[in-house]
């Protein structure tokens, strides 16, 4: 008896050609993944993802221009609800993974991992499984049965104010931020006051030595049954 060989569809939405180049090369060794399509933002995304041919998995930046990913994600659970998203990102785990989840994705890894777990975690996704690390899997089931959640003071923040707050925090200036997240130099800005304002900032100086300790706090390793899982205490 012969047994049928499926091929499961991917598709990439990611801002970084040489990014989708490498990740398309990496899935099509794998004699039952195809890469179906690619988009470098969220309207490019929008229009190819047809209803009638939807792929298997959506494989998502969060930094994307003009639209944020995680945005991005709510709104394809709500355009087409059986598609599955997984976000990969350059950014740490601890920082956006929460985000993505909530917003329907069906996990978070980082750009970081090496080919083999890439694949291993893109599997797990196709699966339904939650492709996420150990420890931040067990922070977010802490969080959703009622654990505290000591990050409040970040939590009005925006999907991209929430990017720009950690550019900030890794030292970088308003034309460096808009080149990073490719929008406007006056849009960078105009999240900055956002910012100062949902955390009661009045100056500069201020919010970057409140971003950088966040951002040191937010991405430091912890052991994998550390109580310390919850998102880190609000900086005084």
């Amino acid at each position: 008896m012969t047994t049928t060989h499926m091929t499961q569809r991917i598709f990439l939405i990611d801002d970084h050609p040489v990014f989708r180049h490498g990740l398309r090369q990496l899935l099509e060794t794998e004699s039952d993944l195809v890469v179906c399509g690619e988009a470098e933002d969220a309207p490019g995304a929008l229009e190819s993802l047809r209803a009638d041919d939807l792929p298997d998995l959506a494989l998502v930046d969060v930094s994307l221009p003009s639209s944020g990913g995680i945005d991005l994600v709510r709104r394809l659970r709500v355009i087409h609800p059986t598609l599955r998203c997984l976000v990969v990102s350059m950014h740490d785990e601890h920082l956006y993974a929460e985000r993505a989840v909530r917003a329907g994705a069906v996990g978070y890894i980082t750009k970081a991992l090496k080919p083999k777990a890439m694949v291993a975690e893109i599997r797990k996704a196709l699966r339904g499984e939650l492709a996420l690390s150990e420890g931040t899997a067990t922070a977010l089931l802490r969080s959703a049965y009622g654990g505290e959640r000591r990050q409040s003071r970040y939590a009005n923040l925006s999907d991209r104010e929430l990017e720009v707050f950690e550019l900030i925090g890794r030292g970088m200036k308003a034309g460096a931020i808009s080149e990073a997240l490719c929008i406007s130099t006056k849009t960078v800005e105009r999240h900055q006051a956002g910012i100062k304002q949902k955390l009661g900032v009045a100056h500069a100086s201020e919010l970057r030595r409140i971003a950088a300790i966040w951002l040191s706090e937010s991405s430091a390793p912890r052991p994998q049954n550390d109580p310390a899982l919850d998102p880190p205490t609000s900086p005084q």
